[in-house]
């Protein structure tokens, strides 16, 4: 399992719970806007053994009541699920980020009883999604798979974009309300340059664009919001 960081205090990663966020290592996406750049390319010099996040969780009993799990793309760590297991017998609810690609992986998860929540990225409609997490071939229907696990399944959960000006255009917000149309969460998050991202040279929309991008995709989802404004 590649660990390379933890935020030891969250309130606001996992919705409802007091929480930490453990970063994963490694990526099978390369989007340009992607402020963990190190965790993708795996140039994070941090690393930290499970055990060492273990002797923290036992420590945050009582204090803590769940844990996040970042990356990256925590789907690709084989030792995924055991390091879940663990995390559970001690107490803590537990939080999947994924970018939905490993949907195989996903569905195993979930049919284990191993997730409490899962957000998703929802990276652009289907049309630009290729162009967006840098992988010209990106099989789209993997996307569509853990949406539909999702949609379809008992686990809370919500979908998520970061909205870029250089990538996302008006079209694309109504084609990605109709594709998880019917879906409980959506959230459109604001972009944020921090400095460190994988493509420099990225630009944020205004709130006024959000806005008016947040009233198309209202008309298709159950609960939509921005984050980051």
């Amino acid at each position: 399992m590649v660990i390379c960081g933890i935020q030891k205090l969250t309130l606001l990663d996992y919705p409802g719970k007091v929480a930490c966020t453990i970063f994963t290592g490694g990526c099978n996406f390369r989007c340009p806007f992607c402020h963990n750049r190190d965790l993708v390319t795996g140039e994070a010099e941090e690393r930290l053994d499970p055990e060492q996040v273990f002797r923290f969780l036992k420590k945050r009993q009582g204090i803590l009541d769940g844990v996040c799990i970042s990356g990256g793309e925590p789907l690709m760590q084989p030792e995924l699920e055991d390091f879940i297991r663990e995390v559970r017998s001690l107490g803590y609810c537990v939080k999947l980020d994924t970018n939905g690609s490993l949907p195989d992986r996903l569905e195993y998860l979930a049919d284990q009883g191993l997730l409490d929540y899962v957000a998703m990225d929802l990276k652009n409609s289907p049309e630009h999604y290729g162009r967006t997490v840098g992988e010209a071939l990106c099989d789209v229907e993997r996307i569509d798979r853990s949406i539909r696990l999702l949609m379809g399944g008992d686990i809370p959960y919500e979908f998520r974009t970061t909205v870029v000006r250089e990538l996302h255009q008006r079209a694309d917000f109504e084609a990605m309300g109709k594709w998880i149309e019917g879906a409980d969460q959506y959230f459109l998050q604001q972009f944020v340059d921090s400095g460190h991202v994988l493509a420099p040279g990225l630009h944020a929309y205004d709130k006024k664009i959000l806005l008016q991008a947040l009233e198309i995709v209202k008309r298709y989802v159950k609960t939509a919001q921005l984050r980051g404004i």
